[in-house]
Order: structure tokens, then C-alpha cells, then sequence
């Protein structure tokens, strides 16, 4: 009866009476508790062991002893690992006095995602000094935080993606009220905060669950990071409430506005529904009435999981759009090795990203030697997530080197005001807003059990780029363990006043796609698009008189006394007039003539424009429409 009313299956739960104790542990005979006297759990019969324990208070710490052997163990669901995965769990109290009871959630439309590293997103690496920096983040247009993974991991510090306490905030950036704290100052300032969170895999040191019982993983399905989830095996009912209460849990405990789910071609399951789908449920639950945000990243760019789920989908609302990303990559530095080479950067690839999503929606894929995606035409532009960097994509250069650092300004000018002004989801990784010298590299520390296999694998998977196969190279990759390379990854805040460029350049932008309404709408009143010759195409946005002229030139000057392309007609009765240029001198460019004179058109090479249309003063002096 206890448990019906306790907010999760497994864990330390407070109650009035004291704290409720319960873990599944099938293959055990005996579960205790160690606290200052140890408590045998009582069986239910059924895989999992409870006991309430009287006098049991919020900062206790305590452990599992199983089986009577010698060890202990953290809690499979514990709250706070105060010493870190190899030490106790510690019994937290989830009650703390939210400001946000007014705060709606998020919904798809009109979002700008910031992608945020804690640990090196300050020099102080915690929730408390990002704290600080939020108000800058909502000054600028940020309406988003995408917090990479914060469940709990093995050392010092690491990307988090190999978390151990998935319910357990790292003890690295603070303790869980801080997070809180940061949470709800974000919900002040008008910004939501997701989570990501990585349910295909368990990090590979710390980990509690294999003690507890096997039948967490499954050697049916074959991870790259380490064993399979088992979600849909013999006795996975227990292993997927453990996930869906994990998805649950962050947003009813912690106010997340929603999750970005990892690597999700990685979850198997071969029930119905799918585990994403019942994720994905009890995230909105929990976030009702408030609107709940779900993201996912999909290498094979499956369609079930925009889907509907009475249509048998996931129902997820937006996916990472890495075709974009890669296109503009090639466009940006003209190189195309490894798992870009099936793009070339052309105009044409741009304007079905800004329609269509995803490039690949079941054509053959070359580097995989395969077909890739499935068809997703009839999905709105906001279900796919748009960006020139992310964490994965600037630490795969091998020298973290930022896009600022592999091509020219002026192109890049040109490819952010795309990327921030047509109609997807826009996400900037941290730092890129104020063009961040500091590079950003694969950290990872493991102890030096896993020191030389996981710098080997970092260094093979990085071979399939062949300039960074060369010995020269390989000897210069940062060494995933060591503090400095952690420690040279963080931002340095001095620059956001010093590259005031880039930061006016990144805001501007940003308020134009918050204020001019035919933007706002992300193509809902219309998106169409036409090359106008190599490396320079047009996206026309709206209809009537209400519509907008995006032009974006990555190849040399162009000149032309007329062009056959009836996207570039202004409505009838109006002209052409410039509203917005990546070349204007206060973004570091060299200034832009009027694009459009008496039909002619010229744009600046390497240069984005944006145009709206003027009532021509002859036509508004006669009355004329």
C-alpha cells in the first residue's frame, strides 16, 4: 500500500513516518540497507525488496549490502551520489520553494535552443555560476537550454553521456537544490531548460545495476557504447518503468521543460508500444498542465518518431537535423571526408533542408553503402533542429576547433543568418554566440584502468577523417583523461564584451526572427525556394503583400541585369527594399549596396540578405493597391 503512493518504483523515498526503501534485485536472496545499523529489506515476491525505516531523515547516507557479501552498493535510483558513483547514496529531499508557478512550458513553435555543457560552460564549472550568465543568454534570444547530460558518472569530468545514477544530478556541478535553483532562474527570465539523457547505454565504471541483477541489459541487440537495454526481453517490465519513472522524474522533481533523448536508434525495443512512446508519455504527464518539449537524436532518420502515437509512432516533436549541418559544413570549408561525403553544400541541398528536413529520406547513402531515412515531407519546419555546431561536431575536428576557425567570416556571417533565419529550430552551442576562441574537446575520465582504450578508441573512430589519420595528427590529439584538456574546453567570458561583433550579429538576428511576424510563423504561410546560379539560391517566406526574400550568396559576386526566377517578383504594386545584411560593417562586414535597383540584381559574394517588400510611393500617391 506504501508504495502506490510514492512517487517512484525503486529508491529512497521520504515519508512522514521516515524513508522507504525498495530495489529490484531478482537474483538476490538477501537485500540490506547499511545505515548506522544495517536493515534487511523485506521481499515481495516478486523481484523487489522494500522496508520503511523509521527516523530516516533527508541528508542520511546509506548503501546496499547484497547477498550478505562483502562490498556495498549505491542505490540503482539513488537521488545524490555525494562521493560519486563508487560511494553512498545519500537520501534527498525533493521539496523546494519554486517561483515558477506562472511558467506555461514549452511548446515546439518559436524556440531557440542553446546546447550547455555545465562543467565548461564557466571556469567554476556548476549550476551556480551558469546561473549567473542566464540573463545574458534571454537578453540575446535564447528561449532554450539543452543541458547535456548531468545523471551522475564515474571521475572527475566528462561529457556525461556515460552516466551511472540516472536519477542522481553529478555531484560535480553542485548539489540537486542548485539545480533546481538554476532551473527556476531560468523559468524568471522566460527560458526553458530540456534535459539530455541517455538510455541506450550505461556508462562503463560505477555502474550499480549489474549487482542488483543482469537483467537490466541484453546481449540480444549489439550497442557501440556498451550493452543493450533490455526493453523488451524476459523481465523487462521492471528495466522500462525504471526509464520511463527516469524521464518522469527529472521533469516533476527538477522542472525540466523536457528531454533530448540520446542516440535514440540505440534504444531497441521490439515491443508495442515502443519504450520511446511510453517515454515520452510519462514526460507529458508529468509536465501537465505545462507544455513538455521531447527531442531526439536519430542517426537513420526514422520516421516513426515524428509520428503520431495512435498512428503507431513515438510521437516525439523535433529531431536533430544533422543533413543540415553537414551541408553547411562542406559550404563552409569545402571539405567532404568520412560521413560527409554524401553532401557537396549546394544551393539546392539548403533549400529542401529549409522545406523538407532531413536530405535523406530513404535514397542511398553512399559512406554507409545503404539506403538512410524515411520519408517525413508532410513534418513542419520546427520538428527539425538546425545548427553549424554542436558538442559531438566541433570535438570531431580533432582540435575542437570551432567554424569560426575553418572558414571565413564573412561565409560564416552568411551561413548563421540561414541558419537563424529560416524557418527550422535553430540551436547554437555554447560559446558560438560571441565566436568562443576556446576549443572544445572529447573529455573522458575513467581512471587509468580505461585510460589507453578509451584514447584508442577516440583515436580510431577519428581515423575515418583522413587528415586526422596522419601520424602528425594522431599525436596531436588531446588525450581525453587528462585535466587540461577538460580545463582548455571551457569558455572564457571576457570575450563576450571583447567580440562584440558576433554578439550583435547573433542577436539582431535573433529579434528579427522574434518580431517580424511572416518569420515568426517558420514558414506556416508559405516556404518555398529556387537556385539563382552556383552557391546562391533564395527562400521566399509568406504570402501577399506579407512575405519575405532570404538571399544567400556562398560563391563569388553576383551581377545580373535580370534573372528568369519568378520567386525574386516583388507582390504587385511593391519594390524590393533591404531589411537585414550579414555584411553589415557593425557584424565586422564590408557594407551592401541596395541588391535590387530597377531589376538588377547584385549581391555581395559570401553574403546573406534579407528583403521585404515597400509600397511603391507612385502607386500609394495614385491610391493604386
Amino acid at each position: 500500500m506504501l508504495k502506490s503512493v510514492l512517487p517512484m518504483p525503486i529508491g529512497a523515498s521520504l515519508t512522514e513516518e521516515g524513508t522507504f526503501f525498495r530495489v529490484w534485485a531478482p537474483d538476490r536472496r538477501h537485500v540490506k540497507v547499511l545505515l548506522d545499523e544495517p536493515v534487511a529489506l523485506e521481499p515481495e515476491g516478486n523481484g523487489y525488496f522494500s522496508a520503511l525505516v523509521p527516523g530516516v531523515v533527508a541528508g542520511t547516507r546509506y548503501a546496499f549490502q547484497l547477498d550478505d557479501e562483502d562490498g556495498q552498493w549505491a542505490d540503482p535510483a539513488s537521488r545524490f551520489q555525494p562521493e560519486g558513483p563508487e560511494g553512498p547514496s545519500e537520501v534527498s529531499d525533493p521539496a523546494f520553494p519554486w517561483t515558477d508557478a506562472d511558467w506555461l512550458g514549452l511548446s515546439r513553435r518559436g524556440q531557440v535552443v542553446y546546447e550547455m555543457h555545465v562543467g565548461t560552460f564557466t571556469p567554476e564549472g556548476t549550476w551556480a555560476a551558469a546561473a549567473e550568465h542566464l540573463p545574458r543568454l534571454a537578453d540575446l534570444g535564447i528561449t532554450v537550454i539543452e543541458m547535456m547530460p548531468v545523471a551522475d558518472f564515474f571521475g572527475r569530468f566528462g561529457w556525461g553521456y556515460d552516466g551511472v545514477n540516472l536519477f542522481a544530478p553529478t555531484r560535480l556541478y553542485g548539489r540537486p537544490d542548485d539545480l533546481r535553483r538554476f532551473i527556476d532562474r531560468a523559468h524568471r527570465l522566460g527560458m526553458g531548460v530540456i534535459l539530455d539523457v541517455v538510455y541506450n547505454h550505461i556508462g562503463p565504471r560505477g555502474n550499480p545495476l549489474p549487482a542488483f541483477t543482469q537483467r537490466y541489459f541484453t546481449d540480444r541487440y549489439e550497442c557501440e557504447w556498451g550493452e543493450a537495454i533490455n526493453f523488451d526481453g524476459p523481465d523487462a517490465a521492471p528495466v522500462r518503468e525504471y526509464f520511463i519513472q527516469n524521464a518522469a522524474y527529472w521533469i516533476r522533481e527538477f522542472h525540466f521543460d523536457g528531454l533530448r533523448l540520446d542516440a535514440t536508434q540505440s534504444i531497441f525495443c521490439a515491443r508495442t508500444p515502443h519504450v520511446i512512446a511510453e517515454i515520452v508519455q510519462a514526460a507529458r504527464d508529468a509536465a501537465h498542465p505545462r507544455q513538455c518539449l521531447i527531442v531526439a537524436e536519430n542517426e537513420p532518420q526514422d520516421a516513426a518518431l515524428l509520428a503520431d502515437p495512435a498512428e503507431g509512432g513515438q510521437g516525439i516533436d523535433a529531431v536533430w537535423n544533422d543533413d543540415f549541418h553537414h551541408s553547411a559544413m562542406v559550404a563552409a570549408t569545402g571539405r567532404n571526408p568520412a560521413y560527409y561525403s554524401d553532401h557537396r553544400g549546394t544551393a539546392q541541398e539548403f533549400i529542401s533542408a529549409a522545406k523538407h528536413g532531413w536530405l535523406y529520406q530513404g535514397q542511398n547513402y553512399a559512406h554507409q553503402g545503404k539506403r538512410r531515412g524515411e520519408p517525413v515531407l508532410n513534418q513542419p519546419p520546427e520538428a527539425f533542429v538546425t545548427y553549424l555546431q554542436n558538442h559531438d561536431q566541433v570535438a570531431n575536428t580533432g582540435s575542437g576547433r570551432r567554424i569560426d576557425r575553418r572558414t571565413s567570416p564573412a561565409r560564416l556571417r552568411a551561413l548563421t543568418g540561414l541558419m537563424l533565419l529560416m524557418p527550422g529550430t535553430p540551436m547554437l552551442f555554447q560559446g558560438q554566440e560571441f565566436a568562443a576562441s576556446t576549443p572544445f574537446f572529447y573529455f573522458a575520465d575513467m581512471g587509468k584502468e580505461l585510460r589507453g582504450p578509451i584514447a584508442n578508441g577516440r583515436a580510431e573512430f577519428l581515423k575515418q577523417f583522413p587528415a586526422l589519420a596522419t601520424v602528425q595528427m594522431q599525436d596531436r590529439l588531446a588525450p581525453p583523461d587528462e585535466p587540461d584538456t577538460f580545463v582548455n574546453s571551457r569558455l572564457n567570458w571576457a570575450e563576450w564584451d571583447k567580440h562584440v561583433e558576433a554578439v550583435a550579429l547573433h542577436r539582431d538576428l535573433l529579434a528579427l526572427r522574434r518580431t517580424d511576424l511572416v518569420l515568426a510563423a517558420q514558414g506556416a504561410q508559405g516556404l518555398d525556394g529556387a537556385v539563382l546560379e552556383q552557391g546562391s539560391f533564395l527562400l521566399r517566406f509568406g504570402r501577399g503583400r506579407e512575405v519575405r526574400l532570404l538571399l544567400v550568396n556562398l560563391g563569388r559576386d553576383l551581377h545580373k541585369a535580370s534573372l528568369p526566377e519568378p520567386l525574386l517578383a516583388p507582390p504587385l504594386g511593391c519594390r524590393w527594399q533591404l531589411a537585414w545584411s550579414s555584411e553589415d560593417p557593425s557584424y565586422g562586414g564590408s557594407g551592401t549596396p541596395e541588391p535590387e535597383i530597377d531589376g538588377a540584381w547584385t549581391l555581395p559574394a559570401e553574403a546573406a540578405v534579407l528583403m521585404a517588400p515597400m509600397v511603391k510611393e507612385e502607386r500609394r500617391a495614385s491610391g493604386l493597391p
